[in-house]
């Protein structure tokens, strides 16, 4: 039957009528080959007006809804929807795809654009945040991704005159974006007053930050900067939807209609307005221009391209139509003509030449159309409509000869009878009318069978009958013209039918796919004369079949191109053409026909490539054409990888089951045991399901793997060594064209393939995140730098990998059926090809995508599948063996020839110098000549030909050859059944390495005193090893079943075997024959035991531990204390009180399958399902004991043995058919080896000790400003929503009233007063020690220190005390670090806080930049939610390593300079507080945090990491580490929370440096030049210890200095050396220079150690002010020298503080309720009161000195005469303050007190009776002395919008009067005019402070500002500009 393949025509796309105006703008542009570039549906199309011709470029599966060309206009790209969207960068000369850059968006992709050197694309997605990307597009790679806006974006261009600048616009926005490191930052344009805030859809940039923009209203905005600085009023009557720049102008397009041309500074230059020329219309909107010197593009709403020449503008050019919006159905063929007629929803009906693809004619109708007819002489043409009527029209006027209107509902399918005289007419109502055309279109008939709608009508060619089809799938026939249902099918039997649209009946039954039931083909026409039937469906298709197809599931040829549903397809009426039309694209596609015997000359043409698999991909249905699948292969195919647990999820697991197990934690745990275990041999090799998995390294071992285990085999000395990286089973290896790397491929959830090497077995790289499930091949490319990589997901990804700098460099689905193996061409390494099941493809390399080609097969071959595949020696030949025994050879894609190489399946293949070899499931190996002309020479694998020094047995002759490699004069070979064999040239055979066949194996057991075992296996085979140094298998013997256990006799003389079917047999243990066999049970022997006496021990699956009496079986009860005392032979039961410690935290998910007692009763060996070998100390009481695990086999282990002298542990795994051997090493003989086995996992519950300090750093939660709410609980409604009552200010204005008197008294009345404009940061009094660490550094050889406190960097110079500072953080830094490298000098780090990592301005980022010119270097957005804690830079200087606060404390390590991240992994559950690079390594780093340390290595893109052992040393435990540094020889030190510093080896501890300070060890330093390490803890100075401790480089001898700091204890928090110097910060806000020498110490930096600092005053005539804090202390500074004067200890945290008019005294107000008046000259207390029991919240003298008032959050103020002296009795107080009081002032004349208070409410009281003032106006006429309050209608605008949480918490008026400063919650500084009683008046922000300004004040001669900080605990010095005279 023909339908089993596909028909061998074939279509080409000709021509596509269209443009897609909707929905899309900018998306029509000339090139450089001045043709016009345009999109329709899925195409990119390329049309020369010159030639009238198309190109197409077919590479997206879904819409295309962007465009974008390239700077030099020869490239484009081009962004589709979908739910994996992704863009494609083309060439419009060749239409080939150059890249492809995808897995980032979603939904769709939006806009596109390229830099103005075209290196750079950005793109915007469709997804809900609109993220923008920035891509490296030639390297397919993602540079950057940020949130674009919360609604749509529709424009974006890059800044052409400034580098790494973007603007966006889209719905009333629009934003200017900055990209620097990994970093996007938008800004948003302010449009002030200058316009209204509206939507903006398109724009264009111009020099000097001029961005033009074009808004909805029909306006032109014009941008500088950020602001908007004018607008052109009226340019378009309505929205602006494209602007174009050229080298002239701009271009503008608008929905009026009008393109508007204008010169470089946006005059105008000229108007078209489309609409009043020839072929305008109204409603005519222009949806995108492109101007090139003389010529316009215009493309518009309706599917229309116009070409306008510029001096003939009123005469544009029609050059391209289509049908306008709304869907496409109607599609009729001329019966005589080429012509092709086209009705839609847009109402119009067209006529189209297929000759001269043009539109020919066109007319609208009233309603919209739905399908057409034109009758066999082509007079009349019949049009079908939405509401029921139908119209006929003649063909050659488009005139209506009729409308009739019979129905209600739609008309969905007309047709006229072959001989002219009927009309049927099918109604979505489910009837068909026939009409009589002679009779002016009577109706003469009517058929009503079918319940549903009509789809599909035919006529018979004698016009008697018609076949309907129906929504509901039913196939109809109706007698003509009565319409009668015909219900005997035989009268139907031999009638021909006209034509063939139907979508059902015997004829298209092959159309269908085999098992489905949908109706998603809409359309079908049939070709008699090509038999060849076109069908079109709801994806976008277009197939070509045979006709007639008769079998479900024919095989087809199918093309893309549309984008959703085809609604019609047919025929043109000479069989030349096929015309489709689509429904959402509305375009039609004109399609050449191609028969068979054209096709032979179109063969050098190569078919067009594409992404998916378009054009004539050959169906994938069914496979009736391909031989059955060879047994083994089928086997093969039928293996799944996946697992139920994979190992990543343990880590998972345990936090889960810790979580359910807090409570009931029990007894202290067992400690491991000493003894540890090495893996000594394995025997096995993993051929049954793995090919070509064997190679010769460099020196001549031999490499392959087996279970999870990477194997290298030293033939000479029978040894092996071991790569134990991979935690599953190895599925694939390959070998580095050197011959000393070798790549393997891992089962997992997210499966890793490690590249090591096989001299020192480290592992070089390691690459993941690419695959599912695992990886089934992997190839190095010829020059060893890329790697490719198969998957077994369904899609078998495809991944081209640059392997040592672990990137991925480009990935594609592979085939949906199993790819067996990849090959990289050895000549081009941008191609490689892949094979596998009916599959063989030829990749390119296209940026981040693949570009995959079927291999074409022409009339040689059948599809068959591939199992191996080879490149020749050039580049184009390539060569495959098949699953029937061929070799195919290929030249490009095409298949040249065959010839037959084996019996049955060609498994694997090598290429030689001259020649090939082969070899196949017929157990033979063949050479070949360079061709595969004759075959050279075979070798059969016989047991007749094993030479004597073989290690074992052949089980069969000829067995299956998995794997063949050459070299070393010698041929190896792997065999299916696990062996390993070398032939020799001359053809003798060595068996080398040998494993049980497929099945599983359980059965194990060693001999009673010789060094052998025995296993049994499902392979139905009993085998006998040598364990000693022959590493051989003595004896096999075939089984007639499986067997499942087996055991020796005490004597070692026999060996009973169980078997699966229930039988047992005893064996002569030498010889393997038959003693005796048994069978009384059914179901499988699980185990077998001899018994030395009576008892016997069982466990039942159901976890139960039961005891017989041998031998007749009867069950006894034993007590559990006894169990412990009966002395066992042998203990491998796995339940009970001795063992229950062997059960994991996750014991619900995995069981302990075996364990063994040693014959010393000491350690217990397990195995359980997850392939881990654990060893406890016996007896394992307590549950989750501690233990020692190994990771080699790689699912279950089914039995684990001690031998009879312990000295080796024997284990055989399930499925990985291995039996392994490991020798045992008792603790102080073994060396180091690089497999010891990783610590128990559980990690110690012993806390790792405590500190206050400590424990808040931990637990310290960062707020980031934009959700900090009040620092002072106020309540009531904020001031600018509150109703205000009209004030008295509101007077009429001729009021003959006394002028009004000055809000203000001021004191420089007699000068001219000048605002302040700006406030420049001068001075930071503070430093974050108090939970941050190593964050003070030296720079400038000593001269200047770095440091951090708020979200400022600080340069400070040690001599001078001058500060600069670094401002670009948006919030707290938490960490510092410089880069040392001499290259980069004075490069500093920061991270800061942030909130959720999602790549938004807010997210936490690090900055990296120039501390000297404080220019950015990059910024890093990062992935650490909540805050970046510890940064580091590697010895190199490169890389930056990175720790977060997020959940996992995620290590990520960046390439800083790119932006890029290189790797990222979760690094520990708690904590982590420091991470830093090794001095000397850029790969190797060290993590500590709490009960925390890990080594680190960084391997590719992967970051392997060890914990820290500590095993060696008696009681040592893990304590919370603080601080780490480094020594020579791989020697690492971490300082630990009890004081001690542990000194690590690798990641082994070898000894501690106990009490190296009394208290926690919080900072380390290594010095690099002289390798000195300066240590930092908390300790109490005495007189031999210090906190600051200098150490020789290993951590013997030190010398400690004391920090003169008058402290009880110093905490020192961060060290640092320099020349001859220390530089200490300490948690209490200092940082200290100490001199090495004479141990003097200078304090260079003071603050206060503990906030808020709520008090801060100026003092009246000097540059001095002081500062009052919650760490109980008042500060002196002095700001001209930069300094702090005096500090005054007060006992109490201090509220607030103030000094007398004349400066003076000084009053201090305590949280106590306590209030001190302090001599200035002596510091000596004049007097003190204690009247209140709460908070004093402010204090204030009067001008006139006599009053001190007193106001405390006892809702109170009090006045005391300070005339009567230093008693301070009462006078008064303020009666009914509603709330705490906040701020008070005093007025000029002393009489009256204003108070705010925290219900936000201002009150005003007379002096010192304390009545209260009511009547408005008299308050109104009060002239203040001074302002500090925030409430009241002249600071009204003070409060912002946002300020829901969040509060203005402090206010100051400068002296002069004129200008405002306040400070808020969100930590920002705002400078307004005074007074501003409009709401949200205009000010300036400064930032700088963390969270919560508390107070804020101007200095006298308003020559400063100071505030104060909350969160941060810092005072920020301002100098205020004045505006210039």
């Amino acid at each position: 039957m023909a339908a089993r393949s596909a028909p061998s025509c074939h279509l080409r796309l000709e021509w596509v009528y269209g443009y897609r105006g909707h929905q899309c703008r900018n998306n029509l542009y000339y090139t450089a080959a001045k043709e016009i570039v345009y999109f329709v549906a899925g195409v990119g199309v390329v049309y020369s007006p010159r030639e009238h011709r198309q190109k197409f470029y077919r590479g997206h599966s879904d819409d295309i809804i962007s465009l974008a060309l390239h700077p030099e206009r020869v490239l484009v790209a081009t962004g589709q929807v979908g739910k994996e969207p992704y863009i494609c960068v083309w060439d419009s000369y060749t239409v080939q795809t150059v890249s492809v850059l995808k897995d980032v968006h979603t939904h769709g992709v939006a806009c596109l654009a390229f830099d103005l050197d075209g290196q750079r694309l950005v793109s915007v997605g469709l997804d809900s945040k609109n993220a923008v990307c920035i891509w490296d597009w030639k390297r397919g790679k993602m540079l950057s991704m940020a949130p674009g806006h919360t609604d749509r974006i529709f424009d974006i261009s890059w800044d052409l005159y400034q580098p790494n600048r973007l603007v966006s616009c889209g719905v009333k926005h629009i934003k200017f974006w900055s990209f620097c490191g990994n970093a996007l930052t938008p800004k948003r344009g302010v449009f002030g007053k200058t316009g209204d805030l509206q939507t903006i859809l398109c724009l264009a940039c111009a020099r000097d930050e001029v961005t033009y923009s074009g808004a909805l209203s029909g306006d032109i905005y014009v941008w500088k900067g950020i602001n908007l600085i004018r607008t052109i009023q009226g340019a378009h009557t309505a929205g602006i939807f494209s602007m174009n720049a050229s080298e002239e102008g701009f271009a503008t397009g608008g929905r009026d209609g009008c393109v508007r041309l204008w010169d470089l500074t946006f005059k105008p230059i000229t108007v078209i307005d489309l609409r009043e020329t020839d072929q305008g219309y109204k409603g005519l909107s222009v949806r995108s221009v492109c101007w090139r010197s003389d010529h316009i593009l215009v493309g518009t709403q309706d599917s229309e391209i116009f070409e306008i020449v510029v001096h003939e503008r009123n005469k544009p050019f029609l050059i391209m139509q289509g049908h306008c919006e709304g869907e496409l159905w109607a599609l009729a063929i001329h019966p005589t003509k080429p012509l092709a007629v086209t009705g839609s929803d847009d109402r119009s009906v067209r006529l189209w030449s297929l000759v001269d693809h043009a539109l020919i004619a066109r007319c609208n109708m009233e309603e919209p159309v739905r399908c057409a007819a034109v009758n066999g002489d082509g007079i009349h043409l019949a049009l079908g409509m939405k509401d029921g009527s139908f119209t006929v029209l003649r063909v050659r006027d488009m005139t209506e000869v009729v409308h009739i209107k019979d129905r209600k509902e739609a008309i969905h399918e007309l047709k006229y009878s072959p001989d002219g005289t009927h009309l049927a007419v099918g109604c979505n109502d489910g009837s068909v009318d026939i009409y009589g055309v002679a009779q002016r279109y009577k109706k003469v008939g009517e058929c009503v069978g079918s319940l549903s709608f009509i789809t599909h009508l035919d006529w018979s060619s004698d016009s008697r009958y018609l076949q309907t089809n129906d929504g509901a799938g039913r196939r109809i026939f109706y007698r003509m013209p009565g319409g009668r249902e015909v219900t005997n099918k035989e009268e139907i039997k031999g009638v021909h039918w006209a034509s063939w649209t139907c979508v059902s009946g015997l004829e298209v039954n092959g159309i269908w796919p085999k098992y489905s039931d949908i109706n998603d083909i809409n359309s079908v026409d049939g070709n008699y004369i090509g038999q060849v039937l076109v069908t079109a469906d709801d994806y976008g298709i277009v197939k070509l079949f045979r006709y007639p197809c008769l079998r479900k599931g024919a095989k087809f040829k199918k093309y893309i191109g549309h984008s959703a549903h085809v609604t019609n397809v047919r025929w043109s009426h000479d069989y030349q053409w096929v015309i489709s039309i689509g429904g959402a694209d509305h375009s039609v596609f004109q399609w050449k026909f191609i028969p068979e015997r054209k096709l032979k000359d179109a063969l050098h043409i190569a078919p067009q490539e594409s992404l998916v698999d378009s054009n004539s991909d050959e169906s994938d249905s069914d496979l009736s054409d391909v031989p059955e699948l060879d047994s083994e292969i089928e086997q093969e195919t039928q293996l799944t990888y996946r697992r139920q647990v994979y190992k990543e999820d343990l880590p998972q697991l345990k936090e889960q089951y810790k979580e359910k197990q807090k409570n009931d934690t029990s007894k202290r745990r067992e400690r491991a045991p000493k003894n540890s275990i090495r893996l000594h041999f394995v025997h096995g090799y993993r051929g049954y399901d793995c090919r070509s998995n064997l190679f010769y390294t460099q020196i001549g071992e031999i490499v392959y793997h087996v279970a999870a285990v990477g194997v290298i085999y030293n033939r000479q000395q029978n040894t092996q060594r071991f790569y134990l990286g991979h935690d599953d089973d190895i599925l694939c290896l390959a070998i580095h064209p050197l011959k000393d790397y070798v790549a393997t491929g891992q089962v997992g959830r997210d499966p890793s393939i490690h590249i090591w090497d096989t001299e020192t077995i480290k592992p070089l790289s390691v690459l993941k995140g690419c695959h599912q499930y695992g990886v089934c091949a992997v190839d190095f490319s010829a020059d060893g730098k890329r790697l490719a990589s198969v998957g077994i997901d369904d899609g078998h990804t495809v991944v081209l990998w640059d392997w040592k700098r672990g990137e991925k460099l480009s990935a594609t689905r592979g085939s949906k059926d199993k790819i067996f193996v990849v090959k990289m061409n050895p000549c081009v390494p941008d191609k490689l090809i892949t094979a596998g099941i009916k599959h063989m493809k030829f990749w390119r390399r296209a940026g981040g995508g693949l570009i995959g080609r079927k291999g074409s097969i022409g009339t040689l071959g059948k599809n068959d599948t591939m199992m191996c595949a080879v490149y020749g020696w050039t580049e184009e030949m390539a060569f495959s063996g098949t699953s029937t025994g061929d070799v195919c050879i290929w030249r490009d894609i095409f298949l040249v020839k065959t010839v037959k190489a084996h019996d049955g399946p060609v498994f694997s293949m090598h290429a030689l110098e001259k020649g090939f070899v082969t070899g196949g499931k017929d157990g033979i190996v063949a050479l070949w000549d360079d061709s595969f002309e004759r075959c050279l020479k075979t070798y059969a694998i016989k047991r007749a030909s094993l030479a004597p020094g073989s290690k074992g047995l052949l089980l069969e002759d000829n067995p299956s050859i998995r794997a063949i490699s050459l070299g070393h004069g010698h041929i190896l070979v792997g065999t299916k059944n696990g062996e390993i064999l070398e032939v020799d040239k001359s053809g003798p055979v060595t068996l080398l390495v040998q494993g049980h066949m497929e099945g599983e194996v359980w059965g194990l057991a060693t001999h009673p005193y010789l060094p052998i075992c025995a296993t049994v296996s499902d392979d139905k085979t009993l085998r006998i090893w040598d364990l000693s140094p022959s590493h051989c298998m003595l004896a096999v013997r075939k089984l007639k079943k499986g067997g499942r256990c087996c055991c020796f006799s005490p004597d070692g003389k026999a060996l009973a075997v169980g078997l699966s079917d229930g039988s047992f047999l005893m064996t002569n243990a030498d010889t393997l024959e038959d003693l005796v066999s048994f069978h009384h049970r059914r179901d499988i022997i699980s185990d077998i035991r001899f018994s030395p006496g009576k008892l016997l021990q069982v466990n039942t699956g159901a976890k139960e531990q039961l005891f017989f009496e041998a031998p007749r079986g009867k069950r006894q009860a034993v007590p559990g204390a006894e169990v412990e005392k009966i002395s066992w032979a042998s203990w491998t039961g796995v339940l009970g009180l001795c063992c229950e410690g062997v059960w994991p935290v996750i014991g619900e998910v995995t069981d302990v399958t075996a364990c063994c007692l040693t014959n010393d009763k000491m350690v217990l060996a397990t195995g359980d399902d997850l392939g881990f070998v654990k060893l406890f100390r016996y007896p394992a009481k307590g549950k989750c004991g501690k233990f020692k695990r190994y990771v080699a086999h790689s699912a279950h282990v089914t039995n684990v043995r001690w031998t009879y002298d312990d000295s080796m542990l024997v284990t055989v795994g399930g499925a990985d058919m291995s039996l392994m051997v490991w020798t045992n090493e008792a603790e102080g003989c073994r060396e180091k080896g690089p497999c010891d086995s990783e610590e128990s996992d559980a990690d110690s519950e012993e806390d790792g000790g405590y500190d206050s300090d400590v424990t808040r750093e931990n637990e310290v939660s960062y707020t980031i400003r934009a959700f900090s709410t009040n620092i002072r609980p106020m309540f009531g409604i904020k001031p600018h929503l509150q109703q205000r009552e009209p004030s008295v200010d509101e007077r009429p204005p001729v009021s003959r009233a006394a002028p009004r008197p000055e809000k203000l008294q001021t004191n420089n009345v007699g000068k001219k007063k000048r605002p302040i404009e700006d406030l420049v940061l001068e001075l930071v009094f503070g430093y974050r020690g108090r939970d941050c660490r190593n964050n003070v550094h030296y720079l400038n050889d000593g001269d200047d220190i770095i440091y951090h406190t708020a979200s400022i960097g600080i340069l400070h110079n040690v001599a001078t005390g001058a500060q600069s500072f670094y401002q670009e953080h948006n919030d707290d830094i938490l960490c510092l670090t410089v880069n040392q490298h001499p290259k980069f000098v004075n490069i500093v780090a920061t991270g800061q806080v942030g909130d959720a990592a999602d790549m938004s301005a807010t997210a936490p980022s690090i900055h990296i930049w120039d501390a000297v010119n404080k220019q950015t270097l990059s910024v890093l957005r990062c992935y650490h939610s909540k805050g970046v804690c510890s940064v580091s830079f590697s010895a190199t200087g490169k890389l930056l390593l990175s720790v977060g606060l997020d959940p996992e404390h995620t290590v990520t390590i960046w390439r800083w300079q790119e932006g890029a991240k290189i790797a990222s992994k979760a690094g520990h559950n708690q904590r982590i507080f420091v991470a830093e690079f090794r001095p000397d390594s850029d790969s190797q780093f060290v993590s500590v945090g709490v009960k925390h340390v890990k080594f680190w290595t960084l391997a590719g893109r992967a970051l392997l990491s060890k914990k820290g052992l500590l095993s060696t040393l008696e009681d040592a435990r893990m304590q919370t580490m603080l601080a780490v540094a480094f020594g020579a020889s791989n020697l690492t030190f971490t300082g630990t929370i009890s004081g001690d510093v542990c000194v690590w080896k690798e990641h082994v501890l070898c000894r501690v440096v106990a009490g190296a300070h009394t208290g926690p060890v919080f900072a380390m330093y290594t010095t690099l030049r002289d390798g000195l390490i300066v240590t930092g803890g908390k300790e109490r100075p005495s007189k031999e210890g210090g906190a600051v401790k200098l150490w020789d480089q290993e951590l013997r001898r030190c010398r400690a200095f004391r920090l003169e700091t008058g402290r009880v204890t110093d905490c020192v928090r961060s060290v640092c050396r320099g020349k001859g110097k220390i530089l200490v910060g300490t948690k209490n806000a200092e940082i200290i220079e100490v001199g090495e020498k004479n141990a003097a110490c200078s304090i260079l930096v003071h603050g206060h150690v503990d906030g808020p600092i709520w008090g801060l005053a100026t003092h009246p005539s000097r540059d001095f002010f002081l500062s009052a804090a919650e760490d109980g202390t008042v500060i002196l500074w002095d700001i001209a020298d930069k300094k702090m004067l005096n500090k005054v200890n007060l006992g109490h945290a201090a509220r607030t503080v103030c000094y007398s008019p004349e400066g003076d005294m000084v009053a201090i107000g305590m949280k106590n309720g306590e209030f001190i008046i302090l001599l200035v000259s002596s510091l000596k207390i004049w007097g003190k009161k204690r009247d209140r029991r709460c908070a004093i919240h402010d204090i204030r003298f009067s001008p006139d000195s006599r009053f001190l008032a007193v106001g405390s959050s006892e809702n109170s103020v009090d006045f005391y005469d300070l005339s009567l002296g230093p008693t301070l009795s009462r006078v008064g107080y303020c009666r009914d303050i509603p709330s705490f009081v906040i701020q008070m002032d005093f007025s000029a004349d002393s009489r009256y007190l204003q108070v705010s208070t925290g219900c936000y409410k201002r009150h005003v009281y007379e002096v010192p009776s304390g009545r209260h003032l009511v009547d408005p106006a008299a308050i109104d006429r009060i002239t203040w002395a001074t302002w500090t309050s925030i409430l009241g209608n002249e600071v009204l605008g003070i409060w912002s919008r946002h300020a829901e949480k969040a509060d203005v918490n402090c206010a100051c008026v400068s002296h002069s009067g004129i200008s405002l400063v306040t400070g808020d919650d969100f930590g920002m500084v705002k400078l307004f005019d005074f007074p501003c009683p409009e709401k949200f008046a205009k000010h300036k922000r400064f930032l700088g402070h963390s969270p919560h300004v508390t107070n804020i004040r101007f200095t006298s001669g308003d020559r400063h500002v100071i505030s104060a900080g909350g969160d941060d605990c810092s005072l920020f010095v301002w100098r205020c500009v004045h505006v210039p005279h």
